[in-house]
């Protein structure tokens, strides 16, 4: 997920103009140094000298569209079509989905003029809306082996292609920490909710009084944090699929539901001590990120695409920024507690109604290059900024979040599960969380809106 980015010129004293797009699950890009908004920003280099990709030859003068919804990897996409072209001689036109346009809209208005895209980066939500119907069947395909734990599966075949994998949790600023307690700072040594709780009051007594940074926005509230309900019911997708189908029938009553507590207690706590707390709804987005890395604040509740903001407030990638988990109780053995969430943000659908089978087989080789051949793995990490959820992909991410993110998929600290939700709920309950965030509602109100919610689905 992410905002619209606004200039920092009055904090840091510059100027320019940023790119932004409001889209799920997603990273920034920035085209310049923000000490120096005439540099361009240097490239990771790329191998090109081994590529043992073997190429359908026959393919070649073959042309296909993909629609991008991640706008920030628009010139990304751009140069690896470039470089695959010039490897495979299969054309690809990288079209873009504009800033504030539906994905989902968009797909269906081009799929109603009979002209949709062959490839379509979407949400998993709208793959599931759409994928029986218009998608093409991939279940078949080499890449599934490697990135088993990550497909969604539609009445057991797979649809779309695993672009990458995004995490969330309360991002920490190691050396702030350190230099505000005078001691050692070891994530690992926080457990529980009330370990996290003491740390925080600690901060507070050596002079950091409100330590949380803490987003207003609704995809912050309604999306990232109030659907850890969902999914942290077993800490699987299946897991939260049976929690909102039980909201859904009226089986499930909200109020004794342990983990809806258990989040609205880690809620208040960061309300607590929260920078924002006198006015939570005036909080801006982009001085969080100053911050965080300016030391003002310790903690904030985001994801690792949130890390060019960091880096735009002066962060550096040598920094030692990372991720805890959401605290929701002080049961050590509870996953909750030890994990944080990450599972795929985007898919590739393939088209099977308009695209020929030329086209739906240079999509196909496509995909297979950017999972197998040594040039697509580097482009996937170093030139898109994604962390890879193919277990064969050896490149790992340069900043700190992404990279803490890559380890903990790597080393069992995190859980894959995604909540499939109405297209309005995060708008929907994210305003009933700004509501209760701002104090104009209580515990038993708030949990009467979301129980609403589900009532009327």
């Amino acid at each position: 997920m992410r905002k619209k980015f606004s200039a920092r010129a009055a904090a840091l004293g510059m100027s320019g103009v940023l790119l932004t797009s409001a889209l799920t699950g997603c990273t920034f890009g920035f085209a310049s140094d923000p000490d120096d908004p005439n540099a361009v920003k240097e490239e990771v280099p790329i191998d090109m000298t081994t590529d043992t990709f073997q190429y359908d030859t026959s393919l070649s003068g073959t042309s296909i569209v993909i629609m991008n919804t991640k706008a920030e990897i628009q010139t990304a996409l751009e140069k690896i079509a470039k470089v695959f072209e010039e490897k495979a001689g299969v054309h690809i036109e990288i079209m873009p989905v504009t800033d504030g346009d539906s994905p989902y809209t968009k797909v269906v208005s081009l799929y109603n003029s009979g002209n949709p895209p062959t490839l379509s980066i979407l949400d998993t939500t709208d793959v599931i809306a759409l994928a029986e119907e218009k998608a093409a069947d991939l279940s078949n395909q080499a890449w599934t082996g490697e990135a088993e734990e990550y497909l969604t599966k539609i009445n057991g075949k797979v649809y779309s292609f695993p672009l990458c994998i995004e995490g969330r949790g309360i991002i920490y600023n190691k050396s702030v920490i350190e230099d505000t307690l005078g001691t050692e700072f070891d994530p690992s040594d926080i457990k529980t909710q009330d370990d996290f709780a003491a740390l925080l009051q600690s901060l507070r007594d050596n002079g950091m009084k409100n330590p949380i940074s803490m987003a207003k926005e609704d995809w912050s509230l309604g999306a990232h944090q109030l659907q850890y309900i969902y999914e942290t019911y077993n800490g699987t997708s299946d897991g939260a699929a049976e929690v909102i189908n039980e909201l859904k029938d009226g089986t499930l009553y909200l109020p004794d539901y342990t983990r809806m507590n258990e989040f609205l207690n880690t809620f208040d706590l960061l309300k607590e001590y929260n920078v924002a707390k006198g006015d939570p709804l005036g909080a801006d987005y982009d001085e969080m990120a100053i911050d965080l890395a300016d030391g003002k604040t310790a903690f904030w509740f985001n994801g690792n695409w949130a890390w060019p903001n960091l880096e735009e407030a002066g962060a550096e990638t040598t920094d030692e920024y990372g991720f805890l988990p959401y605290f929701l109780n002080n049961d050590p053995d509870d996953f909750v507690n030890s994990k944080i969430q990450a599972s795929p943000s985007k898919q590739i659908m393939l088209d099977d109604i308009v695209a020929t089978d030329e086209q739906k087989a240079a999509a196909k080789e496509f995909l297979n290059w950017l999972v197998y051949s040594e040039i697509g793995q580097q482009m996937v990490v170093k030139t898109c900024s994604l962390i890879p959820p193919f277990k064969n992909n050896p490149n790992e991410p340069s900043d700190p979040l992404s990279r803490d993110i890559y380890e903990k998929v790597q080393n069992g600290g995190a859980f894959n599960a995604s909540a499939i939700v109405p297209n309005d709920h995060w708008s929907v309950l994210g305003a009933a969380m700004q509501k209760y965030l701002a104090g104009r509602s209580d515990r038993e109100e708030l949990i009467d809106s979301i129980q609403a919610y589900w009532d009327e689905q």
